[in-house]
C-alpha cells in the first residue's frame, strides 16, 4: 500500500451504535427504588403515628396502582411496565397524600385516576405532563371532599376507624383551623382537639393530617438522601420552601394578626412532601437548573396565593399541577444551546 494512501479500518471489527456511548449502571427501576427508599422514613413515621391502618392504606394504593398499570398496558397491547416500579412509587405517594381513615374503595378509585388519567392516557411513563399521584389526589378531593378532609388524631395502633369511638377522635388540621378562623391566633390554630400542639410536634409529626405529610423530619431525611445521590435538583425544594418562607414572612410582618408566621407554613401541611417528592418528579419538572429555579419559585408563589387568599387551606397539590402545565414553556426558554449551534442559527430557529 502506498505511503499516502488512505487506510480504512476493517468494518467487521467495528461496533457501531447510536449515541450516547457513555452508559451508566443506573436505570429507571433503580431510580424508582431509590426514591421509594427515600420515602421509607416518612412511611414508617406514618405507621408509627397513625397505627397499622396507615400501612393498610399505603398497601391498597400501591397494589391498585400496579394492577391498573398492568391492566392498561394489556388493553393498549404494550409490554408490561410494572417491573420499572414507577406504578409502585405512584401508589406509595398517593397513599401518603391520603388520610389514614380513607376507605379502601376510595384508594382504588384514586389509583385508577392516578394511573389511568394521570399517566397511561398520555402514553405511559415519560409522556405524562402531570404528576400522576397528584392527579389522583386532586381527583379524589373533588369527588369526595368530605372523606378527603376528615383527619384523625395521631393514635398509634388504632385499627378501628369507622366505629363510634374512633369517630370521636377526628380533628381539624392547623391549616384547616387557620382557614376557618381567618386570623392568626396560636391558641386557636395550634390545637388538636383539646390539646395544644407546638412546632416541635409538627416537626416530628405528632399532628393530624395525611399519612406521609405530618413528619417534616422524616421527609427531610428522605429529601437530603435524594439530593446527595443527585436524583433530584436541589433548586426545586430550596426555591419552593424559600419562596413560601419569604412571602409568608412579609405578610406576617405586615399583618401579624391575620397571617401566620413562616415557620407555621413550612412545618404544617404538605409543603415538605410536595417540595422534595412531588415537585421534583423527573418527568414533570424542568430539565435545566435555571428552569428548576423558576419552577420552584412558581410553586411557592401559587401555594402562598391559595393558602393566604384562597378558599382552600392547602395549595401544594394545585400549585405543583399548575407548574407542571408550564414545564414545557419553562424548558423552551431555559434549555441550553446544543453544542456546535451558532447563536445566529439559533435565533432564526
Amino acid at each position: 500500500m502506498a505511503e499516502n494512501e488512505i487506510r480504512l479500518p476493517d468494518t467487521s471489527k467495528l461496533v457501531v451504535s447510536s449515541s450516547p456511548h457513555y452508559h451508566d449502571s443506573i436505570d429507571v427501576r433503580k431510580v424508582m427504588l431509590l426514591v421509594i427508599v427515600a420515602l421509607l422514613p416518612a412511611c414508617a413515621s406514618g405507621v408509627v403515628i397513625f397505627g397499622l391502618r396507615a400501612l393498610f392504606v399505603l398497601a391498597v394504593c400501591a397494589v391498585s396502582c400496579m394492577a391498573f398499570e398492568a391492566l392498561f398496558t394489556k388493553m393498549m397491547d404494550r409490554p408490561a411496565s410494572t417491573r420499572d416500579c414507577s406504578a409502585l412509587l405512584t401508589g406509595i405517594l398517593l397513599g401518603m397524600n391520603l388520610s389514614v381513615g380513607t376507605p379502601w374503595w376510595v384508594c382504588v378509585i384514586g389509583a385508577l385516576l392516578a394511573i389511568g388519567i394521570g399517566k397511561m392516557i398520555y402514553g405511559g411513563l415519560g409522556y405524562n405532563p402531570f404528576n400522576p399521584a397528584l392527579v389522583g389526589r386532586v381527583g379524589l378531593l373533588i369527588a369526595f371532599p368530605g372523606t378527603m378532609t376528615t383527619w384523625l388524631k395521631p393514635i398509634p395502633g388504632d385499627f378501628s376507624y369507622g366505629t363510634a369511638a374512633s369517630d370521636a377522635l377526628t380533628t381539624a388540621t392547623p391549616l384547616g383551623l387557620l382557614g376557618m378562623t381567618k386570623a392568626w391566633d396560636p391558641s386557636e390554630v395550634m390545637r388538636a382537639g383539646d390539646h395544644a400542639i407546638s412546632y416541635l410536634d409538627c416537626f416530628w409529626g405528632n399532628v393530624g393530617g395525611c399519612i406521609g405529610e405530618t413528619s417534616a423530619f422524616a421527609l427531610l431525611i428522605g429529601g437530603i438522601f435524594l439530593i446527595v445521590l443527585r436524583l433530584i435538583r436541589w433548586q426545586v425544594p430550596v426555591c419552593y420552601i424559600g419562596t413560601v418562607t419569604i412571602i409568608t414572612g412579609i405578610t406576617h410582618i405586615a399583618n401579624p394578626e391575620t397571617y401566620a408566621p413562616p415557620m407555621f407554613h413550612i412545618l404544617v401541611g404538605g409543603l415538605f412532601i410536595g417540595a422534595f417528592f412531588m415537585a421534583t418528579d423527573m418527568v414533570t419538572s424542568p430539565m435545566s437548573a435555571r428552569g428548576a429555579v423558576i419552577f420552584g419559585v412558581g410553586c411557592g408563589l401559587v401555594t402562598c396565593v391559595i393558602r393566604l387568599w384562597g378558599s382552600y387551606p392547602e395549595g401544594v397539590s394545585f400549585a405543583i399541577l399548575f407548574m407542571n402545565a408550564l414545564t414545557p414553556l419553562i424548558d423552551r426558554y431555559t434549555a441550553g444551546r446544543p453544542f456546535g449551534v451558532a447563536r445566529s442559527i439559533e435565533a432564526k430557529a
